[in-house]
């Protein structure tokens, strides 16, 4: 290898661990907001504990729907930074987040009178019902602040800052715990106050973002006002990516759906490793959130063949941190099978498991790399489209697996390695073609 070659994946190299790793920082953040909840409500009560699951569940679902206002707001103001063009950037920016506050202003209205009819559809219990819908009514008040924080990490992220989130995320965590410990126990608000705790931390984190993002555009002299035509545009950017969004939520729930029918130690046993599956994603994210702000700039540079470049060293990182993560998983997971549960029938479903989930991280790696890189490209309509194919092709194998048996061992197979291998093929045969190197601040 060259000297001049080896200058350039080191510089590579720096670019993606300087977004990646602040990323992931800020990424497992995030869940320890549920966590706190969840450590603190425990002591309340079982219904308490479990009316938050419940409330959780449909709330985590909520901001997931939208959570392509920050995959689309990072590529568009990444190109736009990449173009030199820091204005438009902004602006789009701006974009972004008024489409943020439209749809979590929707939600609001529309969640809070049916917040009651949607928790007694999930079946909950009339000792835990009340808790859930309580938490729920409270919590939906925040997904407006919710949304302004996915689409102003976005921007953020597509400015080539990920230590902003990441700070963020820690300030937000810490004062959520502060607030909660104080209405929980001190005020004796009980459920409601870890709710409005948490609300009140969200907002904080909102604010934070907007005077960050906000100061840049009166910087640069952007307006502030919202720009129906713009805001339209965020849209269109956006829905492709909630399409894929959706077809993702749906194989999720698609699995859990057919874990039931498998019997109480499979349901177990997949809550488990989907629960590990879901850690180990965060890992896997953080290198696709760098894909997403790199690519993104290089495009809108007009440099399509560096763009192809750090694609390919991305694409080793992504085989690296999945063998690395397998590796994790084989020696770690059957070892810590007993923090979840000692129940052994549930031991011997989840072993097997944890294998497949170890031998396909490699492969993981690279799908979620890919997926950045298309993502920073504003390759939408492709990633809808392969997703919607990946749900065709994962439906009728996970619904055949009570007939074919195996339980939840065969599940993951078509899981892991079946949807995911369905991923890498549309995901590669995309990224080999060069038709997602579209250079220019604007993707035609």
């Amino acid at each position: 290898m060259s000297s001049q070659s080896t200058a350039t994946h080191r510089r590579h190299d720096r670019e993606i661990l300087t977004l990646a790793l602040p990323a992931f920082g800020a990424l497992v953040a995030e869940p320890l907001f549920l966590l706190a909840d969840s450590a603190m409500i425990g002591h309340l009560g079982t219904p308490q504990l479990a009316g938050l699951g419940i409330a959780a569940a449909l709330l985590t679902t909520a901001v997931n729907v939208f959570v392509f206002l920050a995959y689309a707001t990072t590529g568009t103001v990444a190109r736009r930074l990449g173009a030199g063009d820091l204005p438009a950037a902004l602006r789009q920016g701006v974009h972004g987040i008024w489409l943020a506050v439209l749809l979590g202003l929707a939600v609001v209205l529309l969640g809070i009178p049916t917040a009651a009819t949607l928790i007694d559809a999930f079946g909950a219990s009339p000792t835990a019902a009340p808790h859930a819908t309580t938490y729920l009514r409270i919590s939906i008040l925040g997904i407006p602040a919710m949304l302004i924080v996915l689409a102003a990490t976005g921007v953020l992220r597509g400015l080539q800052d990920t230590r902003t989130p990441l700070y963020v995320a820690i300030g937000g965590f810490t004062a959520n715990i502060a607030l909660n410990g104080l209405f929980i126990y001190g005020l004796g608000w009980g459920i409601a106050g870890s709710a409005w705790g948490t609300v009140i931390a969200q907002y904080g984190m909102a604010a934070v973002y907007l005077r960050t993002v906000l100061r840049g555009a009166r910087q640069h002299a952007v307006s502030l006002r919202p720009d129906p035509s713009g805001i339209r545009g965020s849209a269109r950017a956006g829905a492709p990516l909630l399409v894929r969004t959706l077809s993702l939520r749906a194989i999720s729930l698609l699995a859990t759906l057919v874990a039931t029918r498998l019997g109480d130690a499979d349901v177990a046993a997949h809550q488990i490793a989907l629960t590990i599956w879901m850690l180990l994603a965060f890992a896997l994210d953080a290198i696709a959130i760098a894909g997403q702000a790199i690519i993104g700039r290089y495009l809108g540079a007009g440099d399509a063949e560096g763009a192809r470049a750090i694609c390919r060293r991305m694409v080793g990182w992504g085989i690296v941190s999945g063998l690395a993560l397998g590796a994790l998983v084989a020696v770690a997971g059957p070892l810590t099978m007993g923090l979840f549960t000692s129940d052994t029938d549930v031991h011997d479903r989840l072993l097997p498991v944890l294998l497949i989930i170890a031998v396909t991280q490699p492969l993981a790696g690279v799908v979620f790399v890919l997926d950045g890189v298309l993502m920073g490209a504003g390759d939408g309509p492709y990633l809808a489209a392969a997703m919607l194919l990946t749900l065709a092709v994962f439906a009728p194998a996970a619904l055949l697996v009570p007939t074919i048996g195996g339980g939840v061992t065969t599940l993951w197979w078509a899981m892991a390695g079946l949807m995911m291998a369905t991923r890498l093929v549309t995901l590669g045969l995309r990224t080999r073609t060069g038709r997602w190197l579209v250079t220019g601040a604007e993707r035609a």
